[in-house]
C-alpha cells in the first residue's frame, strides 16, 4: 500500500517536472540561440573596428603619397615629412619609401645599415597586384618590434615608381583590443592570413604570435562567416562567431568566442534550484503519502483487517469502532454494523439450532416410544399363537427402528450407505461379523431412500439366515456398491451356503423387496439365484432422475 500511495505522489509530480524540463529545454534552446546571435553579433563588431583601423591607415598612406617631397622623392624634405607624420600618429611606428629594388629611400627614421625589403612578402605581393596591401604578423626590421605591414604604390601615372611602407603596432592592436573589454570566459581573436595570431583576448602573451591550430586553420578562408561551437586552446568550451579573410574588405581573420560555462551559468543556476526544489518537493510529498497514508488509509485498513482476523480466530465481540466523515471511516463504521447483523444472525441460528435439536431428541423420543408401542401390541396380539411370525415381525420393526435412531443420531435427513447396511444387518453382525463384507465409496442417501434400502438389506439378511449362506456354517456374504453420476448400484452376493433354488411363490419380504423405493428413485433389482448362492443387484437414483433408456442392471 505504502508503494502504491508512492506511486499516487509520484504521478501527481510528473507533470510538474514534465512542465520544468520543458520549460528547461526551451530556455535552453532560446538562450544558445541568443548566445550564437551575440557571438556574431561580437565578431562583426570586432571585425569593422579592425576595418576602420585598417581603413584609416590606408587613407593616411594615400596622404602621404600626395605630398610633393614624396612624390618627388626629394630625400632631405621627405625624412622630415614622414618623421613628422609619425609624431602625431601613435598606432605606427615608421613610414618609409622603398625603391623598387627594396632598397630604402627615405623615411621616418634612419635605416640601419645594409638593410632591404625585397624579400618580404608583403612588398612581393604589392609589386604583383599594385594595390593596397596588408601584409602579415612581421618582425619589423627597424623597430625589432612585431607589426602587421601595411604597403601602396607611389605611382606617376600608371608607372610605379616606389612603394610606401608602414606598420600597425602589434602591442597598439593588443591594447585596443582588451580596452574594449571581454565578460569573463569570453575570447577576441585576431590573425592574419597565415593564421598567425596578431592579438587576443585573453592570455595575450601565451597566444600572439602563434599560429592557430590546424583544426581552425579552415576557419581563416572560409566562405562565409558562421557560428560554431568548439573547444578552446585554453580548455574552455564556446560558441565561436568568425569572420574570414575571404569577406570583401576583411583584411584579418577576427572571432568572438562566448564560454558555453558562463553564458548558461544563470540557467544552470536555476536549473540547480530547480532541481533541489522538485527534489525537495518529492521528498516532502513522498513524506506526506506515507504520514497520511499511515495515519489515514493504512492504519484504519490495519484495523479492519485485524478485526477480520480476530473474527477468523472466533473473538466474535471484535469492532473496529471507526466512526466519521472519510470513506474509511464510513467504510469501518459499515464493515461493523456488518458485524453485528452476523452476530444477531448467529444467535439467531443458534437459537434455532437449539430448539431444532430438541424437537429432533423429542421426534427421537416419540418415534421409539411408537415403535415400542407397536412391539407390544404385536407381542399382546399374536406372539403365543404365532410365535415365528412375530419373530420375523419383530426383527423388521427393529430395523427400521434402528434406521430411524441412525437418522435422527445425525440431526438431518441423510446418511451413508455403509452406516445404513451395518444397522440393518446390526442383529446378523453381532455373531457372524466375519462372514460379512462391506465394501463401497462414502455415498450419502437422503431419509426417503435410506428407510427402503435399510428394509431390503434386512430382508435380505433374514433369507440369508433362513434358507441362504448364513445358515450354513461357512457361509459369507459380501454387500459391495458403487456411485456413478447420481445412480448407486448395491450389488449382495452369498457364497459356500446350501444350494438355493428359484421360489415357487412370492414372500412378503420378495414384495418389500420390490416396492420398497419410492417412485422418484426409479429403482430396478434383479435376483440370481445361483447354486453357490443368492446374488441381488438394485440399481436407484439419489439425485436427479435419468433418462429414459438407462441400462437395466438386469440386463
Amino acid at each position: 500500500m505504502r508503494l502504491k500511495l508512492v506511486a499516487v505522489a509520484v504521478a501527481a509530480l510528473a507533470p510538474v517536472v514534465a512542465m520544468l524540463v520543458y520549460n528547461e529545454v526551451a530556455l535552453r534552446h532560446q538562450r544558445n540561440e541568443e548566445v550564437r546571435a551575440s557571438a556574431a553579433q561580437a565578431a562583426r563588431q570586432a571585425s569593422s573596428e579592425v576595418e576602420r583601423i585598417i581603413e584609416g591607415l590606408h587613407a593616411l598612406l594615400v596622404s602621404v603619397a600626395a605630398m610633393p617631397s614624396v612624390r618627388q622623392l626629394d630625400v632631405p624634405a621627405c625624412n622630415a615629412a614622414l618623421e613628422a607624420v609619425v609624431e602625431s600618429i601613435p598606432n605606427i611606428r615608421t613610414i618609409f619609401v622603398v625603391g623598387l629594388d627594396g632598397q630604402p629611400i627615405c623615411g621616418s627614421m634612419a635605416f640601419p645599415e645594409g638593410v632591404i625589403f625585397s624579400d618580404r612578402d608583403y612588398f612581393q605581393q604589392m609589386l604583383t597586384t599594385k594595390a593596397f596591401v596588408v601584409g602579415t604578423y612581421t618582425q619589423s626590421r627597424l623597430v625589432d618590434r612585431p607589426v602587421l605591414p601595411l604597403a601602396m604604390p607611389l605611382m606617376e601615372g600608371d608607372v610605379m615608381k616606389a612603394v610606401i611602407v608602414s606598420g600597425i603596432r602589434v602591442d597598439w592592436l593588443q591594447n585596443r583590443i582588451t580596452e574594449r573589454g571581454v565578460a569573463t570566459g569570453n575570447a577576441v581573436t585576431i590573425a592574419d592570413g597565415n593564421g598567425t595570431i596578431v592579438a587576443r583576448v585573453p592570455s595575450p602573451e601565451r597566444f600572439v604570435g602563434t599560429a592557430m591550430p590546424d583544426a581552425y586553420q579552415r576557419l581563416i578562408h572560409a566562405d562565409q562567416p558562421d557560428v560554431i561551437e568548439l573547444m578552446s586552446e585554453d580548455g574552455t568550451e564556446r560558441i565561436l562567431g568568425y569572420r574570414p579573410i575571404a569577406l570583401p574588405s576583411n583584411p584579418l581573420y577576427v572571432s568572438a568566442g562566448f564560454s558555453k560555462e558562463e553564458a548558461f551559468a544563470p540557467i544552470n543556476r536555476a536549473t540547480t534550484m530547480n532541481t533541489l526544489a522538485i527534489i525537495g518537493g518529492a521528498l516532502f510529498a513522498f513524506l506526506a503519502a506515507i504520514f497520511i497514508g499511515n495515519r489515514f488509509i493504512l492504519v484504519p485498513i490495519s484495523r479492519i483487517a485485524d478485526v477480520m482476523e480476530k473474527w477468523r480466530g472466533g473473538q466474535t465481540t471484535a469492532r473496529t469502532g471507526m466512526k466519521g466523515p472519510d470513506e474509511l471511516g464510513v467504510v469501518g463504521a459499515t464493515f461493523d454494523r456488518l458485524l453485528d447483523e452476523l452476530d444477531e444472525r448467529r444467535r439467531q441460528s443458534q437459537e434455532a439450532e437449539e430448539e431444532r435439536s430438541l424437537l429432533i431428541r423429542e421426534l427421537a423420543h416419540r418415534v421409539k416410544n411408537g415403535f415400542t408401542l407397536v412391539q407390544a401390541i404385536a407381542r399382546q396380539t399374536f406372539s403365543r399363537s404365532d410365535p415365528e411370525r412375530y419373530n420375523s415381525f419383530a426383527e423388521r420393526l427393529a430395523a427400521l427402528a434402528g434406521t430411524y435412531d441412525l437418522i435422527l443420531s445425525r440431526e438431518g435427513s441423510a446418511s451413508s450407505v455403509r452406516e445404513i447396511v451395518s444397522a440393518a444387518l446390526r442383529a446378523h453382525v453381532a455373531s457372524q461379523a466375519e462372514r460379512i463384507r462391506l465394501d463401497g465409496p462414502e455415498v450419502v442417501l437422503p431419509a426417503d431412500i435410506a428407510l427402503p434400502l435399510s428394509l431390503v438389506v434386512h430382508e435380505l439378511a433374514t433369507n440369508a439366515t433362513k434358507y441362504g449362506s448364513l445358515g450354513s456354517e461357512y457361509g459369507t456374504v459380501t454387500i459391495e456398491w458403487k456411485h456413478d453420476d447420481g445412480r448407486v448400484l448395491l450389488i449382495w452376493t452369498e457364497a459356500d451356503g446350501p444350494p438355493v433354488s428359484i421360489p415357487t411363490k412370492k414372500g412378503f419380504g420378495s414384495i418389500l423387496i420390490e416396492r420398497a423405493f419410492p417412485a422418484q428413485a426409479q429403482a430396478r433389482s434383479r435376483s440370481d439365484y445361483r447354486p453357490g448362492g443368492l446374488v441381488f443387484e438394485v440399481i436407484f437414483l439419489i439425485g436427479e432422475p435419468v433418462a429414459k433408456g438407462e441400462v437395466d442392471p438386469s440386463g
